[in-house]
């Protein structure tokens, strides 16, 4: 018996010794979960997605703000383009409860993967998804009048602050994804909270609308700073004075939900 190890041994010592790379791992796994929503459909979702929003929410409303002097189409677009990062929110909140509930994550654990290529694996996808929402929603904005006044690089903050939003949200639905592991609670959870903080918002309706003991909470929540800042990149290009309250929003959030879905991805179930 000795012997014939020796003899294995011997077979395998001139063959090069394995390197485990992060960086492929996380290739492999980001590419795993795009060609996945490619072949089930939900990149067309993606697209979709923002289209509906377009429609459901610039055609009730054009007639009536325009007689209050507002251009609908300009003032909506940031609150279309911040729910569209919402549903890409939810999107990586069921895939990080789905993998968790196959034992997926389980499974990876016991494999020499790097400890965060599964997350980050995720939020590249998500990130994937949100490009194509956010290109789908500006191209559907652009039939309905809106337009980037402001210039080039005001647009591409534009895009940059909604891309960085909607990652933001979407590791702190990993986290809640992980622990869960309930797909389908998952989706009930989260979409009562975006529909109730996108309807209290300044992204539909001008503050003047709410009654005035609500108001101070409609103005001053992160959706409505956020697409405070977003119309003003849209239009004339926004100033410090705008942008630092959901910059520190996005931040502060950020600071919470990476460690949190860094955590909730690594701890042993």
């Amino acid at each position: 018996m000795p012997t014939r190890a020796a003899d294995a041994a011997a077979l395998f010592a001139d063959l090069p010794k394995p390197r485990l790379s992060s960086f492929a791992q996380w290739r492999a796994l980001s590419g795993r979960i795009v060609r996945t929503m490619a072949t089930k459909g939900e990149l067309i979702v993606a697209v979709v997605t923002p289209l509906v929003f377009t429609v459901g929410f610039y055609l009730p409303l054009r007639y009536v703000m325009k007689f209050q002097g507002v251009d609908y189409a300009q003032y909506v677009m940031p609150i279309i383009v911040l729910q569209t990062m919402a549903f890409t929110m939810m999107s990586n909140a069921q895939l990080a409860a789905f993998e968790a509930l196959t034992g997926l994550s389980t499974r990876m654990q016991t494999m020499p993967i790097g400890m965060l290529v599964p997350l980050s694996a995720r939020v590249a996808a998500g990130l994937v998804r949100s490009v194509t929402s956010l290109v789908a929603a500006l191209l559907f904005g652009y039939v309905i009048g809106f337009r980037f006044v402001a210039g080039f690089g005001q647009a591409a903050l534009f895009c940059v602050f909604a891309l960085a939003v909607g990652t933001t949200l979407a590791l702190g639905a990993d986290a809640l994804g992980s622990l869960t592991k309930s797909p389908e609670s998952l989706s009930q959870a989260l979409t009562l909270p975006t529909l109730i903080f996108g309807m209290l918002s300044c992204g539909f309706v001008p503050e003047r609308s709410f009654p005035e003991w609500i108001r101070g909470f409609v103005r001053n929540q992160p959706v409505s700073q956020f697409s405070f800042a977003l119309r003003d990149m849209a239009a004339g290009g926004v100033s410090w004075q705008v942008l630092w309250v959901p910059l520190v929003w996005v931040i502060g959030l950020a600071l919470v939900f990476t460690p949190l879905a860094i955590w909730a991805s690594a701890r042993r179930s």
